[in-house]
């Protein structure tokens, strides 16, 4: 599995603290090993985000991402009310 991650991705996540960058960097390996592995809680958010999903980076912390054929697109990163508010 391939993993992009959009300019926006890209931009959020250079603005988030260490500690944050270091738990996504943790959730991403995890991702890649297993997507669906319960402490990533896989879940779709196709009603805010079409034809996506999200995995928890931490208790408030979500990255949202969009599964293509041969990649994975990582398309925004933040806290769940700068997501979904």
């Amino acid at each position: 599995m391939r993993l992009q991650f959009s300019t926006r991705y890209k931009k959020k996540y250079r603005k988030l603290h260490i500690a944050i960058k270091y738990r996504a960097d943790e959730r991403l390996r995890l991702f890649v090993v297993d997507k669906f592995h319960p402490l990533l809680n896989n879940h779709s958010v196709s009603k805010i985000f079409p034809g996506c999903r999200s995995i928890n980076v931490t208790g408030d912390y979500r990255a949202i991402f969009k599964e293509m054929e041969t990649e994975v697109v990582f398309i925004n990163i933040g806290t769940h009310s700068e997501l979904y508010d």
